[in-house]
């Protein structure tokens, strides 16, 4: 075995010019993956965190059932005192108490349907970045009788900041609730779904309004990091020990087509990922190739002296796996050393800083090197470079001892 392995290794540098482009090709195709999938995975955690940062939050405590029917009598007691309990759990997170109604609101000219929100204006900023997005205005106190809407909201009714809006809707005890509101504010999120009915008034006066006691309809929670998640999820588990009818919900219960979506973006990506690695497999197969062929009356020789078919084949193949290995190793090296120093000092693109100033999103990509990224492409690119030594090993069964020493 240790004689295969220096004849597969002193094969190898026969040609250092052809191995080393080889090499090379190996080593550009690797990095250009980790820095693509590196990328691509911190694109996706900045699609998540704005997502999740402009409404739902990485976690929502609320009553069973409400995330699909939204009905108002679908509550959480005391949700104030319940938003402590789960910021006093999960310490240094950023937690809010909400309430949500539906009503009719009309202006002098125009009347809409509108998803009123009772949010907590002090706590409101941690778990979303609706506030920082605001065209118009200022956000709210707290005061009684405050609301912010959304853009287009705003235009269909045709208000603005000091104009009033009539609000008509039911109560959570099937009252009549009505209120006169005052707007302080206009937000554009860029979300035309959010923008159309997008109203927030203070929480206190939202109970008021709609007669809700202490009761609320959920408690947000936005985490500093996406991985915190599941361990969370288990911190608030003994909120739920007496109250059967809370649930706690994570991200991806909330907004389940947002995973939909990252998978069919990754299986797009990976159908360029696959172009580039089968170029670099093509090359593999032409380096390995044109070295079988050369050493045909070599092999010839060989098989003449009683070598078998199987023992030249595994030869090849261990060339070719040192080949991609040091393909690999190399290539993680560049990847790695270019993935820590983005991960470090950001990625952007013209017009980027602009259009997340604009979302109230960091102005770079700061992309994650792990494993996954280090490795994924990689890996793929030495199984590709592994099958591509099929065919030259192949063709070594068919060699016949005296036409292969014949051979020119």
């Amino acid at each position: 075995m240790n004689i295969t392995w220096r004849l597969a290794w002193r094969n190898l540098w026969r040609h250092r010019r052809r191995t080393w482009l080889t090499v090379g090709a190996m080593v550009f195709c690797n990095t250009l993956l980790i820095f693509l999938i590196s990328v691509q995975l911190g694109s996706y955690q900045m699609m998540i965190d704005n997502s999740l940062g402009a409404f739902s939050g990485h976690l929502q405590l609320q009553h069973r059932g409400f995330d699909e029917d939204q009905r108002i009598r679908q509550s959480v007691p005391a949700v104030s005192e319940r938003a402590l309990q789960v910021e006093a759990l999960l310490a240094g997170e950023a937690v809010a108490a909400r309430g949500i109604a539906y009503a009719l609101a009309s202006s002098e000219e125009r009347s809409f349907g509108i998803q009123v929100t009772g949010v907590q204006p002090a706590r409101e900023p941690g778990v979303s970045t609706l506030p920082g997005l605001l065209r118009e205005g200022r956000y709210l106190s707290g005061a009684d009788g405050e609301i912010v809407v959304g853009a287009l909201l705003a235009r269909n009714l045709r208000v603005g900041p000091g104009d009033e809006i009539t609000m008509l809707g039911s109560g959570r005890d099937g009252s009549f609730a009505a209120a006169i509101a005052t707007v302080v504010g206009i937000i554009e999120s860029g979300i035309p779904e959010l923008d159309r009915a997008l109203a927030q008034v203070s929480l206190p006066w939202f109970q008021t309004v709609f007669n809700m006691g202490d009761h609320g309809h959920s408690v947000v929670v936005r985490l500093r990091n996406l991985d915190r998640v599941p361990a969370a999820v288990v911190a608030l588990q003994p909120l739920l020990a007496g109250a059967p009818e809370l649930v706690v919900l994570d991200w991806d219960q909330l907004q389940p087509g947002l995973r939909q979506a990252i998978r069919s973006d990754m299986a797009s990506a990976w159908v360029m990922y696959g172009v580039l690695i089968l170029l670099v497999a093509f090359s593999v197969l032409n380096t390995q190739l044109m070295s079988v062929l050369e050493r045909t009356r070599e092999f010839g020789v060989m098989l003449a002296l009683g070598v078998s078919p199987g023992r030249l084949a595994r030869l090849v193949g261990l060339e070719t796996a040192l080949l991609a290995a040091l393909g690999l190793a190399l290539g993680v090296a560049a990847g790695g050393l270019l993935g820590l120093y983005l991960q470090q000092a950001g990625f952007t693109f013209p017009g980027m800083e602009e259009m997340n100033a604009r979302f109230n999103l960091p102005e770079r990509i700061y992309p994650p090197v792990t494993l996954a990224s280090l490795l994924w492409g990689p890996l793929t690119v030495f199984l590709g470079a592994l099958l591509a030594a099929v065919y030259p090993a192949l063709r070594l069964f068919g060699l016949q001892p005296v036409s292969a020493m014949r051979a020119s």
